[in-house]
């Protein structure tokens, strides 16, 4: 491909609009362009990346048994109210009618389609398993799309899913599929963890998302720095504190005048935060509900939503607590308070702590829960921190930013009972198919690998996922040795199987180095006064900086073997 051919509109300066690092690099080297918010044109450059992202995905997916398909995009209403996500899955599902005054909704996933197929088409145990997949657009109304193609509206995802007939079946697809996920990142040159997460709105028991390591990642995970353990905010736990079994003490009812905050009440009682219980009001589905962690935690919302089983959560203002309790803000305590309370698990663990008295101006000393107040639920409902203990080896837990690439869930039977898909199995009895479900954002694959690979002076792409491989540069397309040069060795890589671009624009070296650093191609080739002076070329590479010369007769063998070392290191 030939660089004075090609669309590749690369800016000088970053759009104002560009926040994140792959964002700004994106939009200056020529890969995207935004539509509308959210939206986004993929160019040539662009669009290479993620056909290379996509053919990775597609070998190892058919590689571990699944079979690639395409389902519609646009989906009947039909469908969604009869799993019940058609409200439950709110305003990102875009509805829209027809001119029949049809109900439908653009596809943020594909479920119930794929359900719909199999129950209409797979009816014997002889059947099973089958995995299908599908590698398409998705559009799902973000609130507040951001960050180029990490947060779109519109964006090219791979979701399969996988039907089985037992539990041992869908355990072993789902480990398939864990396994082949690790290839797929690992060969698109990505560092990543693979952690346990939540299954939010696609629903399930189980499930695993794969970060990207990247300072820049929306989402934080936490990892033992001793052992395996690694799960996201969403699902990461702690070792919980040991049993005080002091003895208790009487309570006691202190005046604390205008001490509202756990700081200034813990400094007043000359105590600590963690021998404090602080008391919330959430609206829980419209509901007011008490919640009671340390003074020195805070609530983990989807983990407090899991445990009320609640499809809509929020912290109460202060009108709403007023109206709940009859108690200012800040004055809260379980006794004798007569709405739901719920408590983190840390909680059940403590002796003779304080809590808010119901009454302004007061707080009491020495509450113990088995004594004082009773609970309507327990549970781990904190958010963890780095001075917490790993649940698995007690050892130190770290904090670390992460973009979320893909992610695997057991669904076991959840929909296929409300589509009521079935079965007959070897006895003739009718049974529910156990499902799986499986996302990887592929566009967001080449965006996550920017984060975690640029520079000051531009991308830096691995190698398997690159746009071309290998750049060439003309430096002087006037020179009529160094042009007949340069496309002899275009014309050698391409013969020898190597994606490569040649720079043949009638520019300054200058630019088209910059031009060059900034697009990240792994392997660029100066062809220019060296060439005049002794016949030799120079390769750099763009990840280490390093350069080599060698003569125009052996740089394409070297060109070669430096992309085949390359592919090989990625994909280990």
């Amino acid at each position: 491909m030939r660089f004075s051919k090609m669309l590749i509109p690369t800016l000088k300066e970053s759009p104002a609009d560009a926040e994140v690092v792959s964002h700004k690099l994106m939009l200056r080297g020529g890969y995207i362009r935004k539509l509308a918010s959210g939206i986004y044109s993929y160019l040539p450059l662009g669009l290479a990346a993620i056909r290379k992202v996509e053919k990775i995905v597609q070998e190892e997916m058919n590689l571990a048994g699944a079979q690639e398909l395409l389902l519609p995009m646009v989906q009947p209403s039909d469908l969604w109210k009869e799993s019940g996500r058609w409200q439950k899955y709110g305003a990102e599902l875009l509805r829209f009618t027809d001119r029949h005054d049809r109900e439908s909704c653009l596809g943020p996933t594909h479920e119930e389609v794929i359900t719909d197929l199999v129950r209409k088409n797979l009816h014997s145990y002889r059947d099973l398993p089958i995995n299908l997949y599908q590698i398409q657009t998705k559009f799902r109304d973000e609130i507040r799309p951001r960050f180029g193609l990490m947060r779109g509206r519109e964006f090219i995802m791979k979701d399969g899913y996988s039907f089985d007939a037992t539990e041992s079946g869908a355990e072993e697809t789902y480990e398939k599929m864990n396994v082949a996920y690790h290839k797929i990142f690992s060969r698109c040159g990505l560092k990543f963890r693979a952690v346990d997460a939540d299954s939010g709105t696609i629903g399930g028991s189980f499930s695993h998302e794969f970060m990207v390591l990247a300072d820049t990642g929306e989402d934080t995970i936490v990892t033992c720095r001793n052992c395996s353990y690694a799960a996201n905010m969403e699902k990461a736990q702690a070792a919980i504190s040991p049993s005080d079994n002091a003895e208790m003490k009487d309570l006691e009812k202190i005046e604390t005048p205008g001490k509202r905050k756990v700081v200034a009440v813990c400094d007043f009682l000359n105590i600590t935060p963690d021998k404090l219980v602080k008391t919330l009001i959430y609206i829980v589905d419209g509901t007011p509900v008490a919640v009671l962690l340390r003074g020195d935690h805070e609530v983990q919302e989807v983990k407090l939503q899991n445990l009320l089983n609640a499809d809509e959560i929020r912290l109460a203002d202060d009108k709403e607590v007023f109206d709940a309790t009859g108690v200012p803000t800040g004055y809260l305590g379980p006794a004798g308070l007569g709405i739901k309370k719920v408590a983190d698990q840390e909680v059940g663990q403590m002796r003779n702590f304080a809590i808010g008295a119901n009454e302004k101006n007061y707080h009491m000393l020495n509450a113990n829960l088995e004594r004082d107040f009773e609970i309507d639920a327990i549970g781990d409902i904190r958010t963890v921190t780095e001075q917490d203990l790993c649940p698995k080896c007690a050892g130190p837990l770290e904090l670390t930013k992460g973009i979320e690439v893909g992610h695997i869930f057991k669904l076991g039977t959840s929909y296929s009972e409300s589509l009521k898909a079935t079965f007959l199995d070897s006895q003739g009895e009718e049974k529910y198919f156990i499902m799986g479900c499986y996302g990887i954002g592929v566009s967001r694959i080449v965006a996550a690998a920017i984060e975690q690979n640029h520079d000051k002076d531009g991308m830096i792409f691995p190698m398997p996922i690159a746009p071309f491989q290998v750049m060439i540069l003309n430096l002087s397309t006037k020179d009529e040795d160094i042009t007949h040069a340069a496309e002899a060795l275009y014309q050698k890589c391409l013969d020898n199987g190597i994606e490569a671009i040649i720079d043949d624009r009638d520019e300054r070296p200058g630019i088209k180095f910059k031009d060059a650093d900034l697009i990240g191609i792994p392997l660029r080739v100066n062809v220019g006064k060296n060439f005049s002076k002794d016949g030799q070329v120079e390769i750099k590479i763009r990840s280490t900086g390093e350069t080599l010369s060698f003569s125009a007769d052996d740089a394409p063998e070297k060109i070669k073997k430096l992309v085949e070392e390359a592919l090989h290191i990625d994909n280990l």
